[in-house]
């Protein structure tokens, strides 16, 4: 089994092997630097969806890899205020597409606003705390929660989520992506 990760993000990248190494021993990783042809800053479901769609696909394909994932954060707005989003979508060979989400958690204000004024997520929550690359690190769902959740255990659990219709193909007999 030949996996490819559509980041070359080491949270991801470590996220996908926690997951996909037990349930495939004898796996190979590869991560493949692939455009989510979406914004640097995801805005809402439908389009971090989409930037996990399209990382997927792009990596599978520039892999030859049996599965492609694309993990993907964004933002969104509610009712509270700016939330954190994320998405992931898996992509086998056979055009099976798996998708798991949301891992949100309710941003400061000062954050948000900046996010709001056009900053990426990361660099305000690096602004906020004072921290560089918090990305790369337990993210801003680690600081807000002193790591009760981190970036890496989220995208682990919406991993896991995403693999349903691999896991039981017959309960998804339609599960390829319609209307592309």
């Amino acid at each position: 089994m030949r996996v490819a990760i559509g980041s070359t993000n080491p949270v991801k990248s470590s996220a996908v092997r926690a997951v996909l190494l037990p349930l495939f021993p004898g796996a190979s990783f590869v991560t493949v630097d692939v455009p989510s042809g979406v914004a640097a800053q995801p805005w809402g479901d439908v389009e971090t969806r989409t930037g996990a769609y399209n990382r997927a696909r792009a990596a599978r394909e520039a892999a030859s890899a049996d599965l492609g994932i694309g993990l993907e954060g964004g933002v969104q707005e509610s009712e509270f205020g700016l939330l954190t989003a994320a998405w992931c979508v898996v992509v086998a060979g056979d055009g099976r597409v798996g998708v798991g989400g949301n891992s949100c958690v309710l941003l400061p204000p000062p954050v948000a606003a900046t996010v709001r004024d056009g900053m990426e997520l990361g660099e305000a929550m690096d602004r906020f705390v004072n921290r560089a690359n918090t990305k790369h690190q337990n993210g801003a769902i680690g600081i807000l929660t002193d790591d009760l959740e981190t970036r890496q255990s989220a995208y682990e659990t919406i991993i896991r989520l995403a693999l349903a219709p691999l896991i039981h193909p017959e309960w998804y007999p339609d599960a390829k992506l319609t209307g592309t």
